[in-house]
């Protein structure tokens, strides 16, 4: 279960900085361990290949001000392109057989300092570092040694708690019902030049639905994008940002560790989806979302994820775009119109 997992779902956070030791992990070697058995689908997003546009509008409260002075938290309504999608490699891979979602954001505020995050549906990371993750896709890989997970596990024992979650947490029957948590810590800083070191999760108005994988899968390949495009005709969905400030001694570099409860969170304001759009010509398409476009007042934290994901992100955006002669527009699996 780990094993399938990883090798698609969770590879959403699959990243690797420069700042690792030469040699052992670039974020050219990190994107090639994405790749599926026969190899990367051309054209398309490395990981998350599967997923779809949409538009929308974020409306800050102004609560958020508290935390940062960036515009984008200030009151007021920023227009949103963003992007639902599956934690699969392949855009063919059927709905029922992907652990994870995730959602994609690119806020964009007048001043032009635009707030981008990529973010899933998992609590918590599998792993907490970028080379252990490297390690774990190389050992999901190994088909030829029945061992190789087990080996790791006994290494990287923080991994039960993702394993747990993955054999327990239910599916939902929608995009619109699952809640996105960043997993990475940034810092904020206000307008007086406090830092606050923070995490976000974007929790949806629309009440989940449990369901088992097999229903999921009874559904159909393609019944996600179906769905939401449905609902989203049927009336806006909308998510409110929850933004968790960390206390002294939470672990700010280490996503695979979820903060205690109880700790301050700021209601900052509410993301609206009003239209979806196939991606194949949608406005999603070409957009890298990367974590680290940042305004200012935003900036990472000692959490190496960030940067190592901002890293290998751009070696699958030149890849892709290089391929896109060989993007299928006119059959990508739940395309609608």
């Amino acid at each position: 279960m780990i094993a399938a997992v990883v090798a698609g779902g969770a590879a959403a956070f699959a990243y690797t900085g420069g700042f690792l030791i030469p040699g052992r992990l670039t974020p050219a070697k990190l994107v090639d361990a994405l790749a599926p058995p026969t190899g990367p689908v051309l054209g398309h997003r490395r990981n998350h290949a599967k997923g779809i546009c949409f538009l929308g509008s974020f409306t800050a409260t102004g609560a958020g001000s508290a935390l940062s002075r960036a515009q984008v938290l200030a009151k007021g309504t920023y227009p949103v392109i963003g992007r639902f999608n599956l934690g699969t490699p392949d855009p063919g891979t059927p709905d029922g057989d992907v652990r994870v979602r995730g959602l994609s954001l690119d806020i964009e505020p007048a001043d032009g300092q635009p707030w981008r995050t990529a973010m899933i549906d998992v609590p918590f990371f599998p792993v907490s570092t970028p080379q252990a993750f490297y390690d774990l896709l190389v050992a999901s890989g190994r088909k030829d040694d029945p061992d190789a997970m087990k080996v790791f596990a006994a290494a990287h024992p923080e991994i039960g708690a993702f394993g747990a979650w993955a054999r327990s947490a239910p599916f939902t029957a929608s995009y619109a019902e699952e809640r996105y948590n960043s997993l990475n810590s940034f810092v904020f800083t206000d307008a007086a030049g406090a830092d606050h070191v923070v995490r976000w999760s974007f929790l949806p108005a629309a009440q989940p639905e449990a369901l088992s994988a097999d229903a999921l899968k009874a559904r159909g390949p393609d019944y996600l994008e179906g769905e939401i495009a449905k609902r989203v005709a049927a009336g806006p969905q909308s998510w409110l940002l929850a933004i968790t400030v960390a206390e002294p001694g939470d672990p700010t570099a280490d996503p695979s560790k979820a903060w205690p409860e109880g700790r301050r969170t700021v209601e900052a304001g509410t993301l609206t989806v009003d239209r979806i759009v196939a991606e194949a010509d949608g406005p999603c398409r070409d957009i890298n979302y990367d974590p680290t476009v940042l305004p200012g007042g935003m900036r990472t934290s000692d959490d190496p994820f960030p940067a190592a994901r901002s890293a290998a992100y751009a070696v699958s955006y030149n890849r892709r775009t290089a391929e896109a002669g060989d993007y299928p527009r006119d059959a990508v699996p739940g395309a609608k119109p």
